[in-house]
């Protein structure tokens, strides 16, 4: 058994996704945490002020758990963007991605309930993006998954082929860095083994 119980504060099925398959069985308490509150000029600063208001919401005064926040945004152009309004303006921001670089910022925020001790950091990491054709976006866009997603993008959904590369940590791009993740957990005197499902 674990050392202690992870609680994933987010309904994103990729951050859940990613936490599992790297071996941890997180709960996931979500938060329903407003993330439109989002200073537009301030990428970093919004997604971590987001992170540790949705593990704070949700974690439980006198609990055990460790409860992970995160939140994504990219920014593009010198402005945050979020999860889309609408085919319309996924639209508008995939056509002037095109062939260009834009930075995915996640915020993370580790809380301890048995303590309320946080450790909070930004993960960033650079996307390049595809000179993708109208009829490309014609197609994706006939799919939901562009407006679930910041940026409109994704790196595990049908967007995928459209991202030439990144540079930097690809599981950011996915809404959590693992390796930021293991960082935050050091900061608590805790390994990812402690965490793993099958842990000693």
């Amino acid at each position: 058994m674990p050392a202690r119980l992870l609680v994933l504060a987010s309904a994103s099925p990729a951050r859940l996704r990613l936490l599992v398959d790297a071996g941890f069985a997180p709960e996931v308490r979500v938060s329903g945490v407003d993330e439109g509150d989002v200073d537009p000029a301030d990428t970093s600063g919004s997604v971590l002020r987001l992170a540790e208001r949705k593990a704070g919401t949700v974690a439980e005064e006198g609990g055990g758990a460790l409860v992970l926040g995160c939140d994504s945004l990219l920014e593009f152009d010198g402005r945050s963007h979020g999860k889309p309004s609408g085919p319309a303006e996924a639209r508008a921001w995939l056509a002037a991605m095109r062939g260009r670089e834009g930075v995915l910022h996640t915020g993370h925020c580790l809380l301890d309930e048995a303590t309320g001790r946080r450790a909070s950091a930004v993960a960033s990491t650079r996307v390049r993006f595809g000179r993708t054709t109208d009829a490309e976006l014609d197609a994706y866009l006939a799919h939901p998954d562009a407006l679930a997603v910041a940026g409109a993008f994704t790196l595990d959904g049908r967007s995928a082929p459209f991202v030439d590369g990144v540079d930097g940590d690809p599981s950011n791009v996915l809404g959590l860095s693992l390796p930021l993740l293991r960082d935050l957990l050091g900061r608590f005197g805790l390994s990812v083994a402690e965490l793993w499902a099958d842990a000693p």
